[in-house]
């Protein structure tokens, strides 16, 4: 059983932080999302001084057995090719990190084959969920113990912040079937066609989607036991980092699908760990949206993204740090001898 002591919220630098943004000599709340996300930041830091300076994308890399179904139009081996990609520097969700001064760390949790990402492999990849468990509950606690082990090397580290990124082919399949696990929706309606399937290829992911949930009969009201039997390394592991968010008092990302079915095994896991995680786009898969209701979260961004990687929760700093300029820099009412605006 999964078991952490969780930072506690300061609902005081929530308080002052809202109060410094009503300070601003500008209509009330007009930023938005933006101004909610910078006072839930101060809530997870602890104090309404926010800064977001360190930043990193963790990127979880796992091979999915049930790649073996004909479900996805590449094979397993671009997986540990992506890993490798990625750990050297040379990936999309690198050159957008660059691009907003955050560093990636690749992490192999189940990659097939050797990479040269950091070595944290749980197995070397998962058996088909269409004929029996993906792992045993006994991986599925490892792997997640791994990413709440990174989030605590994190903290060590002096990182503000933390976007979840994943790399693994045949995630959306497996991120499909635990979304209609734990929110009881029919397969067909949360099963999209991942990198680009045809209508034929997606009739078929949707048919190994229902008939792995037949098979392992998942316990909905079990999020380790969905996890375990129809899940992946590199959700496992994305859930840990979650649920070490909460431990470690770090705000987490939340990327696309993949990351938010992972988001959702984590809040079902460790109960408000949602008070900890920002949303950062809605994925175009079919459970994008669905999940993020279900965790009650709004994201910023509608840009209908489907890359994976983290590049996606990347995209969110700039916005950030936009709000950030505004929230330390920007004049004051008083500073302007100017009235407040009043809340009518």
């Amino acid at each position: 059983m999964i078991s952490i002591v969780m930072s506690p919220l300061s609902e005081n630098a929530g308080i002052r932080a809202k109060e410094h943004w009503d300070s601003i000599a500008k209509p009330l709340g007009s930023l938005g999302l933006l101004e909610d996300a910078v006072i839930k930041t101060a809530k997870i830091k602890r104090t309404e001084n926010v800064h977001i300076s360190k930043r990193c994308a963790v990127v979880m890399c796992a091979d999915n057995g049930v790649v073996c179904e004909g479900v996805t139009q590449s094979e397993s081996c671009v997986t540990a090719m992506c890993a490798d990609e990625i750990a050297r520097g040379c990936s999309s969700v690198n050159i957008i990190a660059e691009s907003v001064n955050a560093d990636v760390l690749a992490v192999d949790i189940g990659v097939a084959g050797k990479t040269c990402a950091l070595d944290r492999k749980t197995a070397a990849g998962t058996k088909n969920i269409a004929e029996g468990a993906a792992m045993s509950r006994e991986e599925a606690e490892r792997s997640i113990m791994t990413g709440i082990e990174i989030m605590r090397e994190q903290k060590r580290a002096g990182t503000d912040i933390v976007v979840t990124g994943e790399m693994g082919i045949g995630n959306t399949t497996t991120s499909a079937a635990i979304t209609s696990v734990l929110l009881g929706i029919p397969p067909c309606e949360v099963t999209g066609r991942g990198a680009g399937l045809d209508d034929t290829r997606l009739a078929k992911k949707i048919r190994v989607v229902e008939r792995a949930i037949e098979v392992n009969k998942p316990d909905p009201d079990d999020a380790l036991d969905v996890l375990s039997k129809v899940g992946g390394f590199d959700i496992a592991g994305m859930a840990g980092l979650f649920i070490g968010g909460a431990e470690n008092g770090i705000p987490v990302v939340i990327d696309g699908a993949i990351s938010a079915a992972a988001a959702l095994v984590a809040e079902r896991l460790v109960p408000g760990c949602t008070d900890y995680m920002l949303a950062s786009h809605v994925s175009a898969e079919p459970v994008g949206k669905l999940l993020l209701d279900a965790l009650g979260l709004k994201p910023l961004i509608t840009a209908e993204m489907r890359l994976g990687e983290g590049t996606g929760g990347l995209l969110l700093l700039p916005l950030l740090d936009c709000a950030l300029s505004v929230y330390h820099n920007a004049h004051t009412f008083e500073g302007m001898g100017l009235e407040r605006y009043r809340k009518l």
